[in-house]
Order: C-alpha cells, then structure tokens, then sequence
C-alpha cells in the first residue's frame, strides 16, 4: 500500500507540492529504529563567509537532581527522547546571515529542549511499549507536535527579527531553516524557505519539502515550465524566511512513517542548486555511510562551481544491531 506523505502546509497560493509521487508509508508499529548521521557545511569557492548552520542532536529524557536524602549521581539521563537535524541558510549583509542563521538555530534548540521531549507520553502510560524493547511512547495526537513544530519557526522568526530590529547593520536579515524531528519510527519536519529535506527510499530520491521561492510559485501558476527553473532570473528570490524583515513567517510541516533502510538528506541551496536530484540519488544509492554519503555530495557540488556555502546533512534509519556492510 502507497500513500503521500502527511502533509500540513501553511504557504499562502502553494498549490500542490513541487513533488507529489507517493511514497510507501505501509510502515508497521515497530522498535525504535538507530539513527547514524553525519553533517558537513563547506564556504563554496565564491563566497568569502559561510552563512550555513547545521545540527545534529539527541534529546534524551535527563533527571538533575540538585538535593537528595538518598545518594545518587546529579544527572540521570534515561531512555532517546528522539533526534533533531537542522540546516539553516542566512541571508543579510555586514554579517547578517551568519548571525541570523545562528540565532534561529539556537532560538529552535532552546525550544526542542522545553518543549518536544514533553509530548511523549511516560513510560507508565497505557498501550506504550516498555523501554526494554527498545520503542518509544508516541504522543497521542500528532497535530498538536506538529503545532509545536510550527511554534519552533515562529519562535525562531521572533528571535531574528527582534535581534534585526535592535541593530540597524543587520537590519531585514533572515534565513531559511528546514528541520526534522524523528522519535521511534515517526519522523516530523518543519520547513521554510529553499534549504530542503530528502527522503531516500527503496532507490528513489524524494523531496519532502516545498521551495518557497518565487520561482516556484511562477511554475505552480503555469507562467514557466519546470525545466526552466534553474535559468530563471527569480530562481534564488525566497518568499518566506525566518526573519527577514516581514511579518506572516507559514511554517510548512509533515509527518511520515520512517522505515528500516530510510536515508534523509537535509541541504542548502548551495548544494541542490549545484548537482541535480539524480545525481544526489546515485551518491546516496553508492554510499551507503551517512559520513561518505555527505563527503561525497559536497565534493560534488564544490566541483560544479560551489557558488554558495554547500551544507548537507545524511541520516540513515536501521533496526537496532550491526550497521551495514
């Protein structure tokens, strides 16, 4: 059984995804799947600054205890709580990107560490399997982390512009910022601008996430083909940032079914603009290794010209035991 991805979009006039081809997510309850990821970011061979940012992190269920009658250790940490993967893409001068990247990054870690880990439901709750097996407790209503997702963008956006507002340098700057979010076999993914994420599945190159460019929307109006998107003058104008200096950021969010053998990609603009999904699909099918992987598809894009930062992110999805050969 095939269906599309759960999709909840924000963006005012989207239209339908800029990929609609369905991908399975016929994916039973199942243990919490491993997840092995590796993250590079590169300046390119023009630009003088880099003006990416990219994390990789695990939010784990942590006990400080400041007094105790009973001794014990001052930091328990328990069971995963899930895995965060963020690529941002800054846009502003005298340092602006680099600033508002960094400070919507941030702004999205402080609020995954307040807030996501408290959706999940205690290992006591019902019909949650116990942490033997290795599976997480699923919150029970997916609209309301997607919701907690949207938040993240928009505190994020928050964070920028306030910081733009009171330092006239940097003022309008912004940035793009696509994250996800996986826990156990669900993965979420909150997005906006033209950063991307990828899934990569049984050989096919999927791209979750919609650009929200002008280009875009010109295709989505029928005014040019898709094929003439790479040379069109209003390819790199982004219609909805983290910041940026207007008001209504539309935080796009999905949800899917993770399955075993599951390879998500996250990328700036500076590498998808570089080397087409073909090719990122041919890297991804020879190297099977998350740090190879990401190796590889930055050196491809450096060697197309690398006229922007290149950042990508790959993590790949496998049942608990030994890695793949």
């Amino acid at each position: 059984m095939f269906n599309p991805v759960h999709t909840h979009s924000a963006h005012p006039g989207s239209g339908p995804p800029a990929h609609e081809e369905a991908i399975p997510s016929d994916v039973k309850s199942a243990p919490a799947l491993v997840m092995n990821a590796y993250g590079m970011s590169d300046t390119g061979l023009v630009r003088a600054r880099n003006e990416d940012q990219f994390v990789i992190a695990t939010l784990t269920g942590t006990l400080w205890v400041h007094q105790s009658t009973i001794p014990q250790a001052r930091v328990q940490c328990g069971q995963t709580v899930g895995h965060l993967l963020i690529v941002a893409d800054g846009m502003g001068g005298h340092a602006g990107g680099e600033q508002a990247s960094a400070l919507a990054v941030g702004a999205v870690e402080e609020f995954a560490l307040s807030a996501l880990g408290w959706l999940f439901r205690l290992p006591e709750a019902p019909n949650t399997v116990s942490e033997d097996s290795g599976a997480y407790a699923l919150p029970s209503d997916d609209g309301g982390l997607l919701e907690e997702l949207k938040n993240a963008l928009r505190r994020a956006d928050a964070t920028v512009t306030a910081q733009a507002a009171a330092n006239p340098e940097v003022h309008g700057m912004g940035t793009t910022l696509t994250l996800a979010y996986s826990v156990g076999t669900q993965l979420y993914v909150a997005h906006a601008g033209d950063t991307r994420c990828y899934l990569f599945r049984d050989e096919t190159l999927h791209q979750l996430t919609r650009d929200h460019t002008l280009v875009r929307e010109l295709v989505d109006a029928g005014v040019i083909q898709p094929e003439e998107m790479g040379r069109n003058q209003y390819r790199h104008v982004v219609t909805n940032v983290v910041g940026g200096g207007k008001e209504g950021l539309q935080a796009e969010v999905h949800r899917l079914d993770l399955a075993p053998g599951d390879v998500l990609v996250l990328t700036s603009d500076g590498l998808h603009d570089m080397i087409e999904d073909a090719e990122i699909s041919r890297i991804l099918a020879h190297e099977p290794h998350p740090k190879l992987a990401c190796e590889t598809l930055i050196r491809a894009a450096l060697d197309a010209g690398g006229r922007d930062n290149v950042t990508a992110v790959v993590a790949r999805y496998d049942p608990p035991g030994p890695r793949p050969a």
